[in-house]
């Protein structure tokens, strides 16, 4: 078994190699070197402090963390650990999104897309369900010292995406209680709009067809949605057809046109050129990348 030395080394050394999962792989008593420095972090970060406390700075804000406490990082922030004590205790966490940004539904991606952009939520809380954190990561753990193959690769997206959904889960419970009644209501009308859109995005685009769901004008429900995330609800929609898109060019062997007609486009020269609009290149192109 390691010893705390070699995973404070391990994780150190993850950090800065920014790979795609960096994992304390059970609780430190310090913070390795590079976060005790500034550091961009290139991924979603998760601490869950069990004991002791510590001092960070999260975009040239201060903050402060106690036993109790998660602090959620969120992607590409300037980091920097400033003072922790002696009886410290966290368990390290930081993952990418990219890796299974494919595989996350419409929901999620815009809750996660939504707790980047909004400074008036506080990163750091209890949430009463920092034991379940640790679960997740101990499970992550298992599936990190295993022999890398087809099967491991799978189940570590898949706990992975789990997670997100908890931390999505979380945010969302934050959003509904936090700021003034006006601020709760648009961040209410958001969350429905965007499980209607993950309901309906295959066949519904336009903003008439979500905002008569929710009996709101459409010139209201677009200043909704453009205010909290900064996309329009078009955009919104074009975003998880093209996150299905990518699933389908990546996990089958469906041709384009087959692709196409999964969406209701007129045809696969007009899926294409859609696709291409939003990612810079074809169909074709993005398969043979992969």
């Amino acid at each position: 078994m390691d010893t705390q030395q070699e995973r404070l080394s391990r994780l150190n050394q993850e950090l800065l190699s920014e790979k795609n999962i960096c994992s304390s792989r059970g609780v430190l008593t310090t913070f390795p070197v590079s976060m005790k420095s500034p550091l961009r972090l290139k991924g979603l970060g998760l601490v869950v402090c069990r004991n002791g406390s510590f001092r960070f700075s999260l975009n040239q804000a201060d903050f402060h963390a106690k036993a109790g406490d998660t602090l959620f990082i969120p992607e590409d922030a300037a980091f920097r650990i400033l003072q922790e004590s002696e009886d410290l205790e966290v368990y390290i966490l930081v993952y990418q999104i990219e890796p299974i940004r494919d595989i996350i539904g419409n929901s999620v991606a815009s809750m996660y897309m939504y707790s980047q952009l909004t400074p008036e939520l506080s990163c750091v809380w209890p949430t009463g369900e920092e034991s379940e954190f640790i679960k997740y990561m101990s499970l992550l753990d298992n599936v990190l010292q295993m022999e890398e193959n087809t099967f491991s690769l799978y189940e570590k997206k898949l706990l992975l995406l789990a997670l997100t959904y908890r931390i999505c889960s979380i945010y969302n419970r934050k959003l509904i209680s936090a700021g003034e009644e006006a601020v709760g209501r648009k961040n209410e009308i958001f969350i429905r709009l965007i499980q209607l859109i993950e309901k309906y995005y295959m066949q519904e685009r336009g903003v008439e067809f979500y905002a008569d769901k929710l009996c709101l004008s459409p010139k209201y429900l677009s200043a909704v949605s453009k205010s909290i995330c900064g996309y329009t609800v078009q955009e919104l929609v074009f975003k998880a057809i093209i996150r299905k898109s990518i699933s389908l060019l990546k996990n089958t062997q469906k041709d384009i046109q087959e692709i196409s007609n999964e969406f209701g486009f007129p045809n696969a020269s007009y899926f294409g050129t859609f696709f291409k609009k939003q990612m810079g290149m074809s169909p074709q192109q993005y398969r043979k990348n992969l």
